[in-house]
C-alpha cells in the first residue's frame, strides 16, 4: 500500500483529501505539527507528498527544499496561489505537479495514481531511517545531516542501516559480518573494523561525533 503525506493546514481540506484518497486504497496521514514537517515525513516515509504553499511557520517551498535534501519522493503542490510565479517556483524547488484550489477530488486522485505509477513502476521504493537528525536514505545509499549529504559505500551503507534498524541495541560483529555476507560482499573481522572506522570518519566530518559506540567484546551500538 502506497503512503501519502498531506501537508495542509486547513483541517476541512486536509480531512476531505484524506477521506477521498484513502478510498483509492492509499494509506494517508495529515501533518498537524507544522514546525516539524520533515520529522513527520521521515517517520511516515511516504511515497508521495501533497504540499500546500501557505503554511504556519514555514511555507511549502521551504519544506519542499528540506524534503529534497533527503529524498526524491514525488511532491504535488496544492495551492490557491496559482499565479505563474508560484507555479514556476514550485517546479524549480523540486515539485512534480501543481494543482490549483479549489480542485475536484477525483482529479486529484487521478493525478496521484498517474504520478505514483510513473515513479514506482520501474524503480524500487526508498526508505528513510532517522536518528539524531541524521537521515539515511536506503534507496540512495546516502546520509544527510544538517543539509550535508554524504555518499556511503555499499558496506558503510549496510552497516549503518543495520545499526539504525536496531538503535538502542548492541549489534554483534558476527551479525554485521553475516549481514554483509548476504549481499555477496566478502568481509572478515579486520575488514569490518576498517569499514566502521571509515564510516565514523565520514560521520564526524559532518558533525556526528560518537554516533557509533563500540561495546568491547560485544559489538557496536547507535544510542
Amino acid at each position: 500500500m502506497y503512503r501519502i503525506l498531506v501537508v495542509e493546514d486547513d483541517p476541512v481540506i486536509a480531512g476531505a483529501i484524506e477521506k477521498s484518497v484513502a478510498k483509492w486504497g492509499y494509506e494517508v496521514e495529515c501533518v498537524t505539527d507544522f514546525q516539524d514537517v520533515l520529522g513527520h515525513f521521515v517517520r511516515f516515509d511516504p511515497q508521495l507528498v501533497l504540499l500546500d504553499i501557505s503554511l504556519p511557520f514555514y511555507n511549502g517551498f521551504h519544506w519542499c527544499s528540506e524534503i529534497r535534501k533527503v529524498s526524491k519522493v514525488p511532491i504535488i503542490f496544492i495551492s490557491s496561489a496559482s499565479d505563474n510565479l508560484n507555479i514556476v517556483l514550485a517546479m524549480n524547488m523540486g515539485g512534480d505537479d501543481f494543482i490549483v484550489k479549489p480542485f475536484d477530488l477525483t482529479v486529484l486522485a487521478a493525478k496521484i495514481r498517474a504520478l505514483i505509477r510513473r515513479t514506482y513502476d520501474f524503480a524500487g521504493q526508498t526508505n528513510l531511517l532517522e536518528h539524531r537528525g541524521a537521515i539515511l536514505n536506503i534507496g540512495e545509499g546516502t546520509l544527510t545531516y544538517q543539509g550535508e549529504k554524504v555518499q556511503l559505500t555499499r558496506n558503510e551503507h549496510r552497516i549503518l542501516q543495520l545499526l539504525l534498524e536496531n538503535k538502542g541495541q548492541v549489534v554483534s560483529r558476527d551479525a554485521l559480518m553475516n549481514h554483509l555476507w548476504e549481499t555477496d560482499s566478502y568481509i572478515d573481522d579486520n575488514t569490518l573494523t576498517v569499514n566502521v572506522t571509515r564510516l565514523r570518519r565520514k560521520l564526524e566530518a559532518v558533525g556526528l561525533e560518537d554516533f557509533i559506540v563500540t561495546k568491547k567484546s560485544m559489538g557496536y551500538l547507535v544510542e
